[in-house]
């Protein structure tokens, strides 16, 4: 993986789930002061839409260093952060068409597991690239 690979993959990350894990307490944890608010909190739609609009740059960073870097590694059985890049690549589907689905679901039942989906797996997602990155750091030092 090039250097501007690696940073856009950490940049992507950051933005999407910062955007992502703030957009979830605003939605789930804020109380609004005004009984008759449809939102939680005032920027909660104004979140919600950079969190849609930055995810493809995350798809795209996967993408990018798919081959070179994930598909290698997977067929050539590397063990040095296996497990976390296992994480990784077995929640990112998951994450990806559960976003999706969380904005087209047109039943309750459906959307309701579309979040619970979304939400452990982006959770995952971000846990196994932090602990990803600093066994990176460790293998070297």
């Amino acid at each position: 993986m090039t250097r501007g690979e690696a940073w856009l993959s950490h940049s992507a990350t950051a933005l999407v789930g910062g955007t992502g894990l703030v957009y979830g307490w605003m939605c789930y944890f804020a109380e609004s002061d005004d009984p008759y608010a449809i939102t939680n909190h005032a920027w909660q739609p104004d979140l919600q839409h950079l969190h849609i609009l930055l995810a493809p740059l995350l798809v795209f960073s996967c993408a990018l260093f798919w081959r070179d870097h994930v598909w290698k590694r997977v067929r050539a059985g590397f063990a040095i952060r296996r497990s976390t890049g296992l994480v990784l690549f077995g929640v990112f589907v998951p994450m990806i068409v559960s976003g999706y689905v969380v904005q087209t679901a047109s039943s309750e039942w459906s959307r309701t597991a579309a979040v619970w989906t979304h939400g452990v797996s982006s959770l995952l997602w971000i846990v196994a690239y932090v602990v990803h990155q600093i066994s990176r750091r460790r293998a070297r030092g």
